[in-house]
């Protein structure tokens, strides 16, 4: 059963809404709203599927710069390892049709290849008119130093695309896949991409040596006015986030908190969001993982719920489990 928030919640979780609903997270909020659209397939009902989430959320980008940051890591024909160019193309009108004075979209994959054919490969040039216009690669993007208030990470330095730290809004839209080393990729763990392989090398490394959970944390602290989409279609399960096998959940999870996000797909996926490393940090910084802190829009949790499959390594965390 989907717990109503009380008027006071509704006012405090409105108040932080992006520009209206997306604002500084710096300060825990009441109640996080995330909402769950049922959406079978990718087809052209997408377009009005993405049109009424942001319309939902009351996402008010007149003027401002977004950018689109999908999950493309890898090509294998038929495989769901990458955000569908479908979905990205559907965001990307979505947020021009709200008056937005530039939508871009990039993408920084942790492995050395040319990012262009590999976004061809994916079917993003074909999907996306004039891609190449549009796309900046984050790999090689001009960077500068960024700060953190509070570090949870061994992670001394950082330094950012300035296409990502200068966006008015970061648009997070992963796919929905567990993942070999962190248990789930989802929105947080997508920011990875945002690293330039420029200054970090590829796979990225450092990120992994400085803790994967701690870095994922550091990260979205340092991206303080997000929105999220989570490609849950068709997500990967086992061995993601490449060589898993397809699962579908046939919904899209959104909202202005990627805490809240990711535990709700968590939730989704048949894990326990309080057991999965990054999440258990970010709860443990006050932000919102517990059901009673989320106000779930359009589905319940329990009509899209798709266990996914998890290797033996985090079988621990699945739901229910002592």
């Amino acid at each position: 059963m989907i717990r109503k928030p009380t008027r006071r919640e509704w006012l405090a979780g409105a108040a932080g809404a992006p520009f209206a609903g997306c604002g500084k997270r710096a300060q825990p909020r009441p109640v996080s709203q995330v909402s769950i659209t049922r959406a079978p397939d990718y087809d052209q009902g997408l377009y009005a599927t993405v049109r009424r989430i942001l319309e939902e959320h009351r996402l008010q980008v007149r003027g401002r710069s977004v950018l689109l940051k999908p999950n493309l890591v890898e090509f294998a024909d038929g495989s769901p390892i990458n955000t569908h160019p479908l979905l990205v193309h559907a965001v990307y009108e979505g947020f021009r049709a709200l008056g937005a004075d530039s939508v871009r979209i990039a993408e920084g994959p942790g492995h050395r290849r040319n990012t262009l054919d590999l976004a061809d490969a994916a079917g993003y040039f074909s999907t996306v008119p004039r891609f190449e216009d549009v796309f900046v690669d984050l790999n090689v993007d001009d960077v500068a130093p960024a700060r953190l208030r509070r570090q949870t990470s061994a992670m001394r330095r950082w330094y950012l695309p300035k296409t990502a730290s200068g966006a008015d809004l970061l648009v997070s839209i992963p796919k929905m896949k567990t993942h070999h080393w962190a248990g789930a990729t989802l929105a947080m763990k997508n920011l990875f991409g945002v690293v330039p392989g420029g200054v970090y090398g590829w796979p990225k490394n450092p990120l992994h040596w400085a803790g994967i959970h701690e870095c994922i944390v550091d990260l979205n602290a340092m991206f303080p006015r997000q929105f999220a989409i989570v490609d849950g279609i068709v997500g990967m399960e086992g061995n993601g986030p490449i060589q898993g096998t397809p699962k579908r959940a046939g919904a899209l999870v959104a909202g202005c908190d990627p805490v809240a996000v990711d535990a709700t797909c968590c939730r989704i996926m048949g894990i326990d969001p309080s057991k999965l490393g990054y999440l258990g940090l970010a709860s443990g910084l006050e932000r919102n993982i517990d059901e009673a802190h989320i106000r779930q829009m359009r589905e319940s949790v329990a009509s899209v719920a798709a266990p996914f499959r998890l290797i033996d390594e985090f079988k621990h965390i699945r739901l229910g489990k002592g």
